[in-house]
């Protein structure tokens, strides 16, 4: 009876929390997953593909409408001339990442710009050529730094600087960090690391790493997947060489949706760095004089390739006036006090459950990473019959469910749900 009066006293907590929420209109402006039974889904997934506005729909529709009517002259006519449609969204990404407008640049997808960028910034030699990255990288950054490292004749087995946390810990500390590159940084060309993990859902110092690792002379790059639209950035006052990003998680883009990348200022107008090349990373004024000279535009548009799908942008700009009109520190402020909330219920409820995401907010994004007390196949298990029960979350081998709730569209209440399940499920 104690319990379920706590339960009660919770959700009256939840709902008044909602109630007071300056965010909650941002809720109203995506497009909620219904469950069986036609409610609305408690989605955790945002750090995995981000929900739909629904405006969206209409900027594509709009664009639809310009090609059919318009045919080639929609380049050049109408609100949002293609020609110059990636330009609309670098605004607000500079804004995101804390960036000039010139430091940014929407094209290609993450991978793709990783290595783009890799060809320019990792520039090794026989004494200095080692990469450092985690050794939980997400897969996708391990195989462009090992084809880098291949690329130059190295053999990642012996050029490939691991980090892993201490035995028996789940979190990378960042002294630890430090320390290696204090020690190996001479032997180091180039470092890439998350700017918040994907499986455990820390956020690393960006600025302090920076700054030891240049200290060290070591490039260093962050791959911003589950850290963009997510936690406060300022890559240009913390000296970033390049950065690369996904848009369809916490930027709502939708699946495969145009990606972005980061270049500092100092590199803006340096046409000496070897970079690959394409028409559309050429100089605007003589882009379409064709000449055989190859010569890119200062700062991130410089490395682009080819023009940007206009339908892959038209998402993405969507969301983009979400979060300008929102206000990211407003988003953040919600995101600390959803995640401290989920916390401190499963805590109470459930102390069973291990949670690896930093306890303090300011080292974590709006992700919790939880690990069941129970085997591998229960576990799974436990996951699937939360999302039977409309609580969208996902499962990371080993033995992860990560549950993000995102400020946009969630809810205290889901929190409140989310939990309850979780309890019910485990006794």
């Amino acid at each position: 009876m104690t319990t379920r009066i706590a339960a009660t006293a919770h959700l009256e907590e939840a709902l008044e929390r909602d109630r007071a929420d300056p965010l909650s209109a941002c809720r109203e402006q995506f497009h909620i997953p219904l469950t069986a039974t036609g409610k609305p889904q408690s989605y955790f997934c945002g750090h995995s593909l981000g929900l739909q506005p629904r405006s969206t729909a209409t900027l594509i529709d709009e664009e639809l409408q310009a090609w059919k009517t318009q045919g080639v002259a929609g380049h050049f006519t109408g609100p949002r001339p293609w020609l110059s449609y990636h330009e609309l969204m670098t605004p607000t990404l500079a804004d995101l990442c804390g960036a000039l407008p010139i430091e940014v640049v929407a094209m290609n997808s993450l991978s793709v710009n990783l290595q783009l960028l890799l060809i320019s910034f990792y520039r090794p030699t026989p004494q200095r050529h080692r990469i450092l990255i985690e050794a939980s990288a997400f897969a996708s950054d391990r195989y462009a730094v090992s084809a880098q490292l291949k690329l130059h004749g190295y053999d990642p087995a012996q050029a490939l600087v691991e980090l892993s946390p201490r035995p028996g810990e789940d979190l990378l500390r960042t002294e630890d960090l430090l320390s290696v590159i204090e020690r190996e940084g001479h032997s180091i060309a180039t470092i890439l690391l998350p700017g918040v993990q994907y499986l455990t859902g820390q956020l690393f110092d960006m600025q302090r790493i920076t700054r030891i690792a240049q200290q060290h002379d070591c490039t260093i790059g962050f791959d911003l997947a589950h850290a963009i639209g997510n936690v406060p950035l300022q890559l240009h006052d913390w000296n970033v060489d390049f950065a690369v990003w996904c848009s369809y998680k916490y930027l709502n883009s939708g699946p495969g949706a145009i990606g972005g990348a980061f270049v500092h200022e100092r590199h803006a107008q340096n046409q000496q760095l070897p970079r690959l090349a394409g028409w559309w990373g050429h100089d605007k004024k003589t882009r379409f004089s064709m000449p055989h000279d190859y010569s890119p535009l200062p700062g991130a548009e410089g490395w682009q390739l080819s023009n940007p799908s206009v339908f892959a942008c038209a998402p993405l700009l969507s969301s983009l006036d979400i979060f300008r009109k929102a206000g990211l520190q407003a988003l953040r402020s919600k995101s600390v006090q959803l995640t401290t909330y989920m916390y401190s219920l499963l805590q109470e409820y459930s102390p069973q459950i291990s949670i690896i995401t930093p306890a303090d907010p300011q080292q974590r994004g709006c992700q919790l990473s939880l690990r069941l007390p129970m085997t591998h196949t229960e576990s799974k298990l436990i996951h699937e019959q939360l999302i039977n029960q409309g609580m969208i979350c996902d499962w990371r081998e080993p033995d992860i469910i990560r549950v993000a709730p995102t400020p946009l569209y969630n809810t205290f209440e889901d929190v409140w749900k989310l939990v309850q399940a979780l309890q019910g499920l485990l006794k």
